[in-house]
């Protein structure tokens, strides 16, 4: 190795070719870098629906879910199994392991559905899906008062226009309800011709067809045989004739029904900022470049709403952003990245004040190769560029400038001194830091390796943190062995001449105070810390102790993941299956007031906007059961200082009060759905042991003064009619299978065919007016008609009753269940409940309902998984470690010495989350796990240093100090360059920041509380194992038992210069 840096060091050429490719192979890579807000990732798992029209929620959970669930239960690589069973419809969720191979999961889950052979016959085939990852970029409102019509042709136009522009290939229509034919069929006129719903549906299914009749091969060619009678508009479909009688001639559809070509069955009321509206959402595509997609389709958007080009808008109508993905982009990135420049810009004013200004250039220039090479490889793991890898880029910056230092400083200490100067100062000075070098940057690595093999859904975005992290590391270490001792060849002694020569000894007094400091204040605490080691180590040793009670007592909270802010608010309020659209249409009412509300106390409360307000626009979607609103806001650049986006829900969410028969209500303003709610879901197969045991949940959780909205996803009880058989009915021809299924028939209808329009499948159905089907009393006049044609008034062959029903059940690992909601106030109260559950509510609730099975879910069961996953990884990366370092140093010991870093760091980070009032956070981790990688190498540097001293002779103390006092400079420069690296980043109050200060506090600290450990505790440390080891020699071997720092042979103060040419530790000698 030690020839290896000499070839380089001799070779500058080579270096510096070496340096530019680095250099233009980043350029290409950072090019071909997918950029996009967040890593859309991979979702492992596939979904199952069969639909079953006019079917209860109980007919489909017995005869479709609880028969889905049997045959694919038993998968391999299967995780989780939920189910849903609705009026019509079932719903099997299966959630694979990460490891598993999805599209063969989804093959398997494929072949078993297609086993099943007791399937009710007029259930629709299954639909086996895999889970898509495909994340909304952008969101248009297209709006005006123009009737549904025009507007769902508008907005179909406006998506195929927008699915031919680069990005917008996925762009979607919602808010519409979809087109559909209704032959609406009368009582009245069924009874005058003797007529039944099946027999108008048959007519319409042999009359509209488009079918081939094959082809004539004739002397001149060959001609297709064509039948082209679909019918697609309303007169072609009252063309059409049902039957032909001597009584009433030719009866036509248009005779006996009303044809309406219009849209599906339901209530749909879609508006922004008041006007109806169609939204087209756009998913992101596979390669992704978010701004560049993004200023497409706006550009698309103003040349529309200008009347230019061939899909111009006509008068009345108008798009606008929803959303737009790209401008939190462009806002985190700006943020991030004038946050590094300035980070790089301050490492080098330190560099240059404390090293010679040609060090700290090229240590500068080290910065941005390591970055370039990086980059350069990163395209090949499938990195893109985004808020997490360029948290990366800001989080590694003091940790890959280490190298450059250490290697730099030392050769800048050669040089001082004297010894050496140019090639051979650059070739000793590097070889004699090159054992601390590199296992410095591979113990760094293996601190961030875990973080790319959790088995969980979080691996595609911490993956993309390690792969930043070990590509930059793995180019830093190249740079510093390679390229920086080539740049630092020619460095000489300073020669102080001329103006210039005045600043650079002003320069030179500045970087030799830092050894008068070393010597006149480090070096009497250091023996205070050495004399009283124990002491020492006592007092370090509370702090990490008070530090874990902090977090025990949850006076630090933790946050699994931290809140990153959206630029607008979402909203959906649930209610009860079966609401009307009228009590939605009251909600939508009530949620737009309060928007108002907000936006006219912000217009007051901050009157230096102007005309522009802090919420800009709000559009609504209300049906039957469910409210969905997008609140926009300005952007959070251009909104006064300290105002979040929470800050802004919070108001909207306080104005808009209560909604008693709500199920849920979600204010949600953040990107990554990270809350801070509580979940708890209950497992029984009867659904009033159910209902009784979530009661019981929610009082509980209702005595606790930090929750609110607390409710349940258990279905309400909702009335349904009940049709039993009366006796007698199968004497008159009649069974229970006729009566359903001309009931359904009449309210649900049937589907005659499907007709294709512009890419969609148009329904046509045959059934009862509307008005008719919204009425109870039509009931009463509905007639069975049986196989003899005779017509027998329902109420006679049946009785009708209501009773209570279930509109929805859930499943939960081949189980009905329930989940207990509760939102927190605050960061610091979800494990103080789930502690006093525990041990308070858990064991009762227990004995009072043994068969109902329980569990936390939600971003809890996501933590819990986490912390077992990485704790066993962690185990794993800290015996490797030990492992390397126990080779490296020839020690059993001094691996558990250098580790130290690491509980100490974390300790440092508690107090520094502490002292900001920042909840830690999954980031935190990184913060503290690239502080270790830090102190890690100053422990290092420092150990390899006091081995050589001793090898040389020096006694434990002499060593010890003398190492210290020699070592000062490197590792407080490493410490001191890594903090102010991420200082302007701790200093910001922006809130596009916010998110990122638990990586930057827990960093920042853990390293300026590590630099004392490494200054002083692991100097301590390694006394009292020195002194262990002559107790150990004194017990067992029988030599004599001295004190440290003893007067004893060997024990010689021995001055730098004489450091040379030892057996194992002294000094290489330059290659040749």
């Amino acid at each position: 190795m030690n020839g290896l840096v000499a070839w380089w060091a001799r070779n500058g050429i080579a270096a510096n070719l070496l340096m530019i490719v680095a250099f233009i192979g980043g350029i290409f890579g950072f090019l071909s870098l997918e950029k996009e807000a967040f890593p859309a990732g991979d979702w492992n798992g596939a979904s199952v629906s069969i639909a079953w029209p006019g079917a209860s929620p109980q007919d489909v959970e017995d005869q479709i879910v609880v028969r889905l669930e049997e045959v694919v239960a038993d998968i391999d690589g299967l995780k989780r199994l939920t189910g849903v069973a609705r009026e019509g419809v079932g719903y099997v969720n299966l959630q694979t392991e990460l490891d598993v191979d999805v599209d063969e999961f989804v093959d398997e889950v494929k072949r078993r559905v297609d086993t099943i052979s007791n399937l009710p016959q007029s259930a629709f085939p299954a639909q086996v899906t895999r889970w898509s990852a495909n994340n909304q970029f952008m969101g248009l409102a297209l709006h005006g008062n123009v009737d549904p019509a025009t507007l769902d042709y508008y907005a179909d136009e406006m998506r195929d226009a927008i699915a031919l522009l680069e990005g917008g290939e996925l762009a979607q229509v919602q808010g519409t309800l979809g087109e559909e034919v209704s032959i609406e069929v009368s009582e009245a006129a069924l009874r005058r011709y003797n007529l039944t719903f099946a027999e108008v549906a048959n007519a319409v299914r042999n009359s509209s067809i488009n079918s081939s009749g094959g082809t004539v091969r004739t002397e001149t060619g060959t001609v297709s045989i064509q039948a082209r009678q679909l019918a697609d508009t309303r007169a072609d479909f009252e063309s059409i004739i049902v039957r032909q009688s001597a009584e009433f001639g030719t009866i036509r559809i248009r005779d006996v029904a009303n044809v309406v070509d219009g849209f599906e069955d339901g209530e749909l009321d879609a508006t922004y900022n008041g006007e109806p509206t169609a939204f087209i959402m756009v998913n992101q595509p596979e390669k992704m470049d978010i701004v560049l997609y993004s200023d497409n389709i706006k550009k698309f958007m103003e040349d529309a709403n200008a009347g230019r080009g061939q899909d111009a808008l006509p008068e009345g109508l108008r798009m606008d952003l929803l959303f737009d993905t790209s401008e939190i982009y462009k806002g985190r990135m700006d943020t991030i990245s004038s946050a590094a420049l300035q980070g790089m810009a301050l490492v080098m004013i330190i560099l240059i004040l404390f090293l010679r200004p040609i060090v700290a250039f090229w240590v500068t220039i080290g910065i941005g190769t390591a970055f370039a090479g990086g980059i350069m490889i990163l395209p090949l793991f499938g990195v893109s560029l985004n808020f997490l890898s360029l948290f990366a880029v800001l989080l590694v910056i003091g940790v890959v400038v280490d190298d450059a230092i250490v290697v730099g400083e030392n050769i800048h200490k050669e040089v001082e001194s004297g010894r050496e100067e140019g090639l051979n100062a650059a070739t000793v000075g590097t070889q004699l830091v090159l054992k601390p070098v590199i296992f410095g940057v591979l113990t760094t690595m293996i601190m961030f390796a875990p973080w790319a093999f959790i088995p969980g859904p979080e691996r595609q975005f911490t993956a993309q943190i390690t792969y930043v992290v070990v590509a930059a590391l793995a180019f830093s270490l190249i740079e510093a062995m390679l390229i920086l001792p080539s740049h630092l060849s020619h460095m000489q002694p300073q020669k102080f001449e001329g103006p210039v020569g005045k600043l650079m000894h002003l320069q030179q007094q500045i970087a030799d105070s830092l050894i008068t400091f070393a010597n006149r204040v480090y070096k009497p605490l250091l023996e205070y810390a050495v004399k009283f080691r124990y002491v020492t180590v006592a007092v370090f040793t509370s702090f990490f102790v008070i530090a874990i009670m902090l977090v025990q007592a949850n006076i630090v909270p933790f946050r699994f993941m931290p809140q990153i802010e959206d630029d607008l608010v979402q909203v959906t309020i649930d209610l009860p299956d079966g609401s009307p659209q009228s009590r939605s249409l009251q909600v939508r009412d009530q949620l737009r007031l309060a928007v108002e509300q907000s936006r006219a106390t912000f217009d007051e409360r901050y009157p230096q906007l102007g005309d522009e307000h802090m919420i800009r626009d709000i559009s609504i979607v209300a049906t039957e059961g469910e409210v969905q609103s997008w609140i926009a806001l300005i952007p959070p650049q251009d909104r006064p200082v300290g105002v979040s986006t929470k800050d802004i829900a919070d108001e909207i969410r306080a104005n808009f009060g209560e909604v008693p028969d709500a199920e849920e209500v979600n204010f949600q303003f953040t990107i990554n759905d990270a809350d801070n709610s509580i979940q708890y879901a209950l497992n029984n197969d009867d659904l009033e042991v159910l209902r009784k045991a979530a009661d019981d949940v929610k009082a509980q959780l209702a005595t606790y003064e930090q929750t609110y909205d607390i409710s349940d996803n258990l279905s309400s009880a909702a009335q349904e009619i009940r049709i039993d058989l009366k006796p007698g009915a199968t004497s008159l021809g009649v069974t229970l299978g006729d009566v359903t299924s001309q009931v359904r028939a009449a309210y649900y209808g049937i589907e005659a065919q499907r007709l294709p329009r512009d890419g969609d499948d148009v329904r046509v159905m045959v059934r009862y007016p509307k008005e008719t089907r919204e009425s109870l009393d039509s009931l009463q006049d509905l007639r069975i008609r049986t196989s003899e044609g005779r017509e027998i008034p329902l109420e006679q062959v049946a009785e009708i009753s209501f009773a209570p029903g279930i509109d929805r059940i859930l499943r939960r690992e081949r189980m009905r269940s329930v989940t207990v909601f509760a939102d927190l106030v605050g960061d610091s109260t979800r494990a103080t409940i789930f502690a006093d559950m525990e041990q308070n509510f858990w064991p009762e609730f227990e004995k009072k309902y043994p068969t109902v099975t329980r569990g936390a879910v939600g971003d809890i069961e996501s933590e819990q998984e986490f912390v077992q996953d990485i704790t066993r990884l962690y185990i794993i990366a800290f015996v490797v470690m030990y492992i390397l370092l126990a080779i490296a140093f020839q020690s059993y010991s001094q691996p558990l010495l250098l580790m130290l870093a690491i509980p100490f760091g974390y300790a440092g980070a508690v107090f520094g989350h502490l002292g900001f009032g920042v909840p830690m956070a999954l980031f935190s981790m990184f913060g503290i796990g690239a502080a270790a990688g830090v102190v890690i190498n100053d422990n290092l540097v420092l150990v390899d240093y006091i081995n050589r001293r001793r090898e040389e002779g020096a006694g434990a103390l002499q060593a010890i100090v003398d190492a210290g006092v020699s070592r000062f400079r490197p590792i407080l420069l490493t410490s001191v360059t890594t903090f102010v690296g991420i200082l302007p980043m701790i200093a910001q109050k922006s809130v596009q920041a916010q998110f990122l200060k638990p990586m930057v506090v827990s960093l920042g600290a853990a390293v300026a509380f590590a630099l004392f450990v490494s200054l002083l505790l692991v100097p301590a440390f390694y006394a009292v194992g020195c002194e262990v080891g002559r107790i150990f020699r004194w017990t067992w071997g029988g030599k004599p038992y001295r004190q440290i720092g003893d007067s004893y042979e060997g024990e010689v103060n021995i001055d730098e210069e004489e450091l040379i040419g030892t057996s194992r530790g002294g000094r290489p000698q330059p290659a040749e």
